[in-house]
């Protein structure tokens, strides 16, 4: 009840104590032991997040009532709705259609339903969003781990009319290819295009891009820096920046396939600096357990790039684990520039973009930190 008092959505197992029997519907009314009313909410029966709320209303919601909600998100989009943008049109609980998530590229809509709840709920989500949007092709990329604890099938394809495997975007005045079926997420990391808009402003001379995967960062530092080094693990991810930067015509981006934990550290022992570095790698922490390894390496790695920043380099660093607090964060960022004996000055302290809100009371969806530093 205190969660819920603080406009937190969810309700663990733990919590429940009384299930509804059969295969009703995926809707359920929540009443607490009083029997007071207290909303409407689906209904996952094998996950430990068994409730999440959709309303507090006191008639359950209908079709009609869904996809007004739908209607809801996508109209907090419009500004960001034309033909080659892509942005975020449904961000699951913060547009308070909990486990639902819905990214638009282009003519093209990808759909992702996290829930067995959710999962109930698709056929009336395609058609919505076919109303609203009237997009060429809805695909879905539910292969992620989060449906096994819904005892859901992991799955990809087409929902509705035709997705090719690639799609362009535009981005700032950059254009992108997105892999739709293969990709990372949906497709792209939408939760940093005003990252790096605001990144891109602040570069000059020498730069790197760690964790580059399809090289948004290092495309967007080219336009002002000298040349660009583009790191990342992934050969499949490279290729597809190496495309990117084609795509544009940008010749003073290299790209190279390695570790960048080993990388960064021969970058020191050989003396190279550089005039901006990006920092944006995978979450470290996917859970409580993986924290404290998540500190050292995102300590790591930040204390690494700012020794082999030159004096007034630009550093930008992130972290999408939500376990990691923003405090905890720049506390390790300060950690790292006392154990690299530099001073750092706060440029601008960023989040995830506007088209993925965060709702208040519910810290989980708080997840992106970004801060851009000058190190001295």
């Amino acid at each position: 009840m205190q969660r819920l008092r603080q406009n937190h959505l969810w309700i663990y197992a733990a919590d429940v104590e009384k299930e509804p029997g059969g295969q009703g519907s995926p809707i359920v009314q929540v009443i607490d032991r009083a029997r007071n009313h207290l909303g409407y909410a689906l209904y996952s029966k094998r996950s430990q997040i068994r409730l999440r709320f959709l309303s507090r209303g006191s008639d359950p919601p209908t079709p009609e009532w869904i996809h007004e909600r739908v209607k809801a998100a996508v109209n907090r989009r419009r500004t960001l709705l034309d033909s080659g943008s892509a942005c975020r049109l449904i961000f699951g609980e913060a547009d308070l259609l909990p486990s639902i998530i819905a990214d638009l590229y282009g003519k093209q809509i990808v759909l992702q339903t996290l829930s067995s709840g959710a999962e109930a709920l698709k056929p009336l989500l395609v058609e919505s969003l076919r109303d609203l949007i009237a997009p060429e092709g809805i695909y879905e990329r539910n292969d992620v781990k989060a449906r096994r604890l819904e005892g859901l099938e992991e799955i990809c394809g087409s929902l509705w009319g035709l997705t090719p495997p690639e799609v362009e975007i535009s981005e700032d005045g950059l254009r992108f290819y997105v892999d739709i079926p293969g990709g990372q997420k949906t497709g792209f990391f939408l939760d940093q295009r005003e990252n790096r808009i605001a990144a891109g402003k602040h570069a000059f001379g020498r730069g790197l891009d760690c964790f580059t995967n399809t090289g948004a960062f290092a495309l967007h530092f080219s336009r002002r820096c000298e040349s660009v080094l583009a790191v990342d693990a992934s050969a499949p991810s490279l290729v597809q920046g190496m495309h990117n930067a084609a795509l544009n015509r940008i010749t003073n981006v290299d790209f190279k396939e390695t570790n960048v934990f080993d990388f960064l550290r021969e970058l020191e022992r050989a003396g190279d600096t550089f005039n901006i570095i990006c920092l944006d790698p995978p979450a470290f922490a996917k859970n409580r357990g993986a924290l404290s390894g998540a500190r050292a390496g995102y300590k790591e790695i930040n204390l690494r790039a700012m020794k082999i920043l030159r004096p007034e380099g630009i550093l930008v660093t992130s972290s999408c684990s939500y376990q990691l607090s923003e405090r905890d964060f720049f506390e390790i960022i300060c950690e790292a520039s006392r154990d690299a004996r530099r001073f750092v000055q706060v440029v601008e302290r960023r989040g995830q973009a506007s088209d993925h809100p965060i709702l208040a009371g519910m810290p989980e969806t708080h997840y992106l930190k970004c801060f851009i530093l000058r190190v001295m």
